[in-house]
């Protein structure tokens, strides 16, 4: 199937050719940037803080919402500080350049994003994650004490899964551990409320940082850095932070003032995801994580049909061109239960005709 080029901005419906379809795919899980009360916080914000803010944030002049976003996302998340930037792939870069040159061993889990992987360094994907979690226990069981550096995702979203990082601690009784975690996923999803996961995996016997991107569930372009002053201090000081502009000041702000907004959107995400969680059971051919609201189908032949009958899908091959396709339905709170289940129905009759 062709790549669907659009000209117009998306949402819970796409007109392409003269038909509407219903768009499950995407990364709005909250589906914040479709409320027409977002729209008005967010042109309110541009009236005041303007959309663009081109200097650096070390610059003698400076907006303070940036520093006043920081710290109340740091403190939402459990973190001590906070590093903003303008993209969740700035972030991870910057995350990772700081600790790499520190370490010993980098450990690298099979879905790690890109962004978080130094430069020369790749994970291996042909293994599971509960395979590589047991061969980095290994690993650490047979060498001496050292500084240890682990990177992972909070969950890999192109095979809904959540991943656990407690096993960690066992590493950490013998090494000095670093833990990385890209939570690009996670925000507004898992974790702690909207903040992901750092509350979840903090711990006194390891070095924590979190990264990653607003602009996927928190519908808000940019990234951000969580972990303690010492650390954020330590990437702030760099020039990949230093040199870099910040995100729009009125996107931030509107972020702060959709608190209301977000947890709503959220509760009632939840509430969708326990639904076609429960009620896709049955189906074989679906599988996915009742906390996650990403589920993946396995027969490549269905993303047409569900095109034929007005659903957009997600589907494409991974991590390369040559790879199988992953295919996905990705559920937002913009949708509606009456929604799911037309869904339901199509897909249920797909997997009897097989």
């Amino acid at each position: 199937m062709n790549a669907l080029s659009l000209s117009a901005r998306l949402g819970k419906k796409l007109l392409l050719e003269g038909k509407e379809y219903l768009f499950f795919n995407g990364t709005s899980y909250l589906g914040l940037d479709g409320l027409e009360s977002y729209r008005w916080m967010v042109e309110s914000n541009v009236q005041k803080w303007g959309m663009h803010h081109g200097l650096s944030r070390t610059n003698n002049v400076r907006l303070s919402v940036y520093e006043t976003f920081e710290d109340f996302f740091s403190a939402q998340a459990g973190a001590e500080r906070a590093a903003l930037f303008s993209s969740g792939y700035l972030a991870g870069i910057a995350a990772c350049q700081y600790l790499f040159p520190k370490v010993d061993q980098c450990w690298t889990a099979p879905d790690a994003h890109p962004a978080i992987l130094p430069s020369g360094v790749q994970a291996d994907s042909s293994l599971s994650f509960s395979q590589w979690t047991n061969s980095c226990l290994e690993r650490a069981s047979r060498l001496p004490s050292q500084q240890i550096l682990i990177l992972g995702n909070a969950v890999d979203p192109l095979k809904a899964e959540i991943h656990p990082f407690d096993w960690v601690l066992a590493i950490a009784e013998k090494h000095e551990v670093t833990l990385l975690i890209d939570d690009s996923h996670a925000f507004g999803v898992l974790g702690n409320g909207l903040y992901g996961t750092y509350s979840q995996w903090k711990h006194k016997s390891i070095q924590l940082l979190v990264s990653g991107s607003l602009g996927k569930g928190l519908a808000t372009p940019g990234g951000i850095v969580l972990g303690s002053e010492d650390m954020i201090q330590g990437i702030k000081s760099q020039s990949i932070f230093a040199g870099a502009s910040p995100p729009s000041p009125a996107l931030i702000q509107s972020l702060m003032d959709a608190q209301d907004l977000l947890h709503q959107q959220q509760r009632k995400l939840k509430e969708l995801i326990s639904f076609f969680y429960q009620q896709s059971s049955q189906l074989s051919q679906i599988r996915g994580n009742q906390n996650f609201p990403v589920f993946v189908y396995s027969s490549d032949a269905w993303t047409e049909k569900l095109q034929e009958q007005g659903y957009i899908t997600s589907s494409f091959s991974y991590p390369t061109s040559k790879s199988p396709k992953v295919n996905r339905i990705v559920l937002s709170a913009s949708h509606s239960q009456e929604e799911l289940s037309a869904l339901l129905q199509i897909l249920t009759h797909l997997a009897a005709s097989l």
